[in-house]
């Protein structure tokens, strides 16, 4: 079965919860960029958390989430929508360092901690919604669970987890985000923190071979856990042709032409799937017919 998320809700509605698992879709994402380990659960948790944030939206929504930590990573990028696509990088790709004191990987040392979270939603309106966040962390979900409860005010907790093989492949990967309503009681908050101080990494869960539903079972309990709906997580890049032709327009004819003449040619390469394109002479003329009309 491929990667997919559940919507649901638990406590009698007191609760609503996601998980999803991404083992395929960050598996894409560490090919495609030939991602050492660290960059791997550095990017791969941050596009896990983008795809749940991705699924609290609606029709044809986008969302946008940066990690800006100054580490030796970079910028982690990630794109999501509400439909379960997804695409993402990291500016250093080739980023591992030694494990860290617990034995896993430093991703808190590649991410860095002096910089800040954004959230950026494209709600179909003409201004975009936008969340920034210190990074209090630097291994991502504590930064999330932390970005929910300062800039959206939604008490949560965030899990998130990428376990990465010896050969650089993504063994598993997955999260969940537990969100409290309005007027949760007490008894069902504590309920909901002893379960989850308890419950192993999201990453062994999903090696282990639990479904998104198994899960939120194992985190919240199987009799407390309605689900709403599941839905498939896939890498999604909608990168083009014609869409990197408009931005080379966007040059300007005498930059058109000075490729013609000092290359012949041009050639453009995508930061998120690494997709290249060529422009011959022709094209590129072509471009500059359609500058002028």
């Amino acid at each position: 079965m491929g990667d997919y998320l559940v919507r649901g809700l638990a406590f009698d509605g007191q609760v609503r919860a996601f998980a999803a698992d991404t083992t395929k879709t960050v598996g894409e994402a560490q090919r495609r960029h030939m991602m050492w380990p660290t960059a791997s659960a550095a990017l791969g948790r941050t596009m896990t958390a983008g795809v749940m944030m991705g699924a609290m939206l609606k029709g044809n929504d986008k969302i946008t989430l940066k990690l800006e930590g100054k580490g030796p990573i970079g910028l982690v990028l990630v794109d999501s929508d509400a439909n379960g696509g997804v695409r993402g990088y990291v500016t250093n790709p080739q980023t591992h360092l030694d494990l860290n004191e617990q034995g896993k990987l430093d991703v808190r040392g590649a991410v860095g901690t002096e910089g800040m979270l954004s959230v950026v939603k494209d709600l179909g309106l003409r201004d975009y919604f936008t969340g920034q966040t210190p990074i209090v962390s630097g291994e991502v979900a504590e930064d999330f669970t932390y970005y929910f409860a300062v800039s959206e005010q939604v008490p949560s907790s965030v899990g998130l987890g990428v376990l990465v093989d010896t050969d650089n492949s993504i063994i598993a990967a997955g999260g969940f985000i537990i969100q409290l309503m309005p007027g949760t009681d007490d008894e069902t908050i504590a309920k909901i923190e002893e379960r989850i101080s308890s419950v192993e990494p999201i990453s062994k869960l999903i090696q282990r071979g639990l479904t998104p539903e198994e899960v939120l079972a194992e985190v919240l309990g199987k009799e407390n856990v309605q689900i709403l709906d599941k839905k498939p997580v896939h890498f999604d890049c909608n990168c083009s042709k014609d869409r990197f032709a408009r931005g080379i327009m966007g040059l300007g004819e005498q930059e058109i032409q000075d490729m013609i003449e000092e290359d012949g040619m041009a050639e453009a390469q995508c930061h998120f799937c690494m997709e290249k394109y060529e422009y011959s002479k022709g094209e590129l003329e072509t471009l500059i017919e359609e500058l002028r009309a």
